[in-house]
């Protein structure tokens, strides 16, 4: 697969088959050695068959060399995974162990335990012991248990324990991917939007990384010096030309830019993705005497501010926000970037969150109006239909050019379904396909004086998504917010009036979440909208809540609102001991155990 484009090893998850110390006559650890040893391979395997890196690798991961009875054998591991590089553990066991002894104290590792369900050695028993011993140390850990008794011999994993270990597999290798890097902002905050104030603090202690800040005129000075890869940049111009399609200019013929303008301002564009894409990564193949440059800023995200200064007088970001966001470009399928416009820090980050659990493409978008029922009857005579009527209207997302080309829809699995597929699954087909359902319009003068190009395209399918905004809360810290739920396709006519009743030229997601009907935040597509946190929205495809949810556990970030079902949240065990009522629990057990990395 791809090289990793960031300086720093992948996490490892490393696991630590435990066993009853005991020897003697009955040779109790003896008889226990081959089925704690089989746990441990099939987890072992179902980790590397179902998880996989950014750059599509499976996941490494490692056994301890022997099994853990005793403390010596628990340190052996230690030394053994610290030389692995490993990040995040799983304890397995089928019997009674030595909980204090054998568990895994590492203050700095994400920490799972599973407990056999079987009759003939007390596993459950352990699991309990070993949990309720994390959380009298301050160190949560993750119980897994599965709901039916298992034979002895057995050697497969139940489905829900399975699912259990993949979403704490999921979200770990997430949580872990970021320690250590850099969120990059390009410029500073944008027309006084409140995501847009970065706050260092809570990057470097909730997440483990770094911020980084380059003022916009860098772009600038790259380009008036050559800084930049000129055979690349010829490439995705050439590429730009033959494989962008131009759409119209909506705006007053008096301001439109003549054609040879036009094409200079596309050679602008294109110069700034690539760029961009410099800035953040690095570039071996700049021009000699750009050694600082070539090394980049180490960057898993990043913000581009824009408004107003930028655009005002310089053509917008929208075509590098968009394709760097994309999961292709001219060199092909690639692992897409994350860049949020206006320099929305906490929805880039939201981005971030979502294309380290998904390996897919993201969308940016403003939360912009809800349509009611009556709304769209009286603007179109439509009566709304499916999920958008059972969520009792829907919400208008749209923003001037951030979200990936991959939000159009047009990708299409094996049976055909419209889907967003993990980037190292994108086929030429579906590159060209999303191509052809994307246009590049004249950036609208009212917004962009100094010109540019935004991205038009409507999702023409109903996909499961999910959209979610980090919030920070003064006196309360970061918070998350999840809806999932579903793009919905309008018939065309009704599309376009709706469309037009804002801007045109961008593109343009019709969302319905999902909505049970009940008091509060979910009772329907409004309520969802009038309690949302902020102006903007991250959208990936899938229902991923339940994965969030764990991520954010992990991350002591407390989660306000969520249609996730029950029986599908999981966090630590600990958390049980903060009270009965699963949300209260996580804002209490968050401020409890406050961020990994203070």
């Amino acid at each position: 697969m791809a090289e990793s484009r960031l300086i720093g090893k992948y996490p490892v998850i490393g696991i630590r088959p435990t066993i009853d110390g005991r020897r003697g006559y009955l040779k109790v650890r003896e008889s226990l050695e081959e089925q704690t040893m089989n746990m441990a391979l099939s987890a072992k395997k179902l980790f590397e068959e179902n998880l996989r890196y950014t750059n599509g690798e499976p996941v490494k991961v490692v056994i301890s060399p022997t099994t853990i009875g005793r403390v010596a054998e628990a340190a052996r591991c230690a030394d053994y995974f610290e030389d692995e590089g490993v990040d995040i553990t799983l304890t397995v066991t089928p019997c009674w162990c030595y909980g204090a002894e054998t568990m895994d104290m590492d203050p700095n590792t994400i920490k799972g335990v599973w407990g056999f369900n079987g009759t003939e050695r007390p596993g459950a028993v352990y699991l309990a012991s070993v949990l309720a011993t994390h959380a009298q140390k301050g160190l949560p850990a993750f119980g897994i248990y599965g709901h039916d008794v298992q034979e002895a011999d057995a050697t497969e994993i139940p489905e829900d324990v399975q699912e259990k270990l993949l979403r704490f597999g999921r979200a770990a290798v997430a949580v872990a991917t970021m320690r250590g890097k850099s969120y990059l902002q390009i410029g500073s905050i944008c027309m006084g939007i409140g995501g847009s104030i970065i706050d260092p603090a809570f990057i470097e202690e909730y997440l483990g990384m770094r911020v980084e800040s380059v003022d916009e005129v860098e772009i600038i000075r790259r380009m008036s010096e050559g800084i930049y890869d000129e055979a690349e940049f010829e490439k995705a111009y050439a590429w730009t030309k033959e494989k962008c399609h131009r759409g119209f200019d909506k705006n007053p013929p008096e301001v439109q830019k003549t054609p040879e303008k036009n094409e200079e301002d596309w050679k602008f564009v294109v110069k700034m993705m690539c760029i961009i894409k410099d800035l953040m990564n690095g570039n071996p193949n700049l021009p000699e005497g750009c050694e600082e440059e070539k090394v980049g800023h180490n960057a898993i995200a990043a913000g581009f501010q824009g408004q107003r200064q930028w655009t005002d007088f310089y053509p917008n970001c929208d075509f590098a926000e968009a394709m760097l966001n994309t999961s292709f470009d001219w060199n092909g399928a690639r692992e897409p970037y994350v860049l949020a416009t206006e320099n929305d820090v906490l929805n880039g980050l939201g981005m971030l969150f979502m294309k380290l659990l998904t390996n897919r493409a993201q969308i940016f978008a403003d939360v912009r109006t809800y349509w009611s029922p009556e709304a769209v009857k009286k603007a179109t005579g439509y009566e709304i239909e499916g999920v958008a009527k059972e969520a009792g209207g829907f919400i208008h997302l749209i923003n001037s050019g951030a979200a990936c080309l991959d939000a159009n829809g047009q990708s299409k699995d094996e049976n055909g379904v419209n889907v967003m597929k993990p980037w190292y699954d994108v086929n030429e087909k579906d590159i060209d396909a999303m191509l052809d359902a994307t246009t590049w319009n004249a950036a609208d003068f009212g917004y962009f004086r100094g010109g540019g190009f935004s991205s038009r395209f409507v999702t023409e399918a109903q996909m499961p998504v999910t959209m979610i905004r980090l919030n920070l809360v003064k006196g309360l810290g970061p918070m998350l917010q999840i809806a999932e739920g579903w793009t919905v396709k309008l018939p065309d006519e009704v599309n376009d009036i709706l469309w037009k009743r804002t801007d045109y030229t961008w593109p343009c997601t019709w969302f319905a979440p999902r909505c049970d009907g009940k008091e509060g935040p979910f009772k329907s597509a409004y309520d969802v909208m009038n309690n949302w946190g902020a102006n903007h929205g991250a959208i990936s495809y899938g229902h991923i809540g339940a994965d969030l949810i764990t991520m954010c556990s992990m991350l002591r970030i407390p989660v306000s609102m969520h249609n996730v079902p029950e029986e599908k949240i999981f966090r630590p065990a600990a958390w049980n001991a903060f009270g009965m009522d699963k949300e209260g629990q996580d804002y209490r057990a968050c401020a409890a155990y406050g961020p990994m990395y203070k």
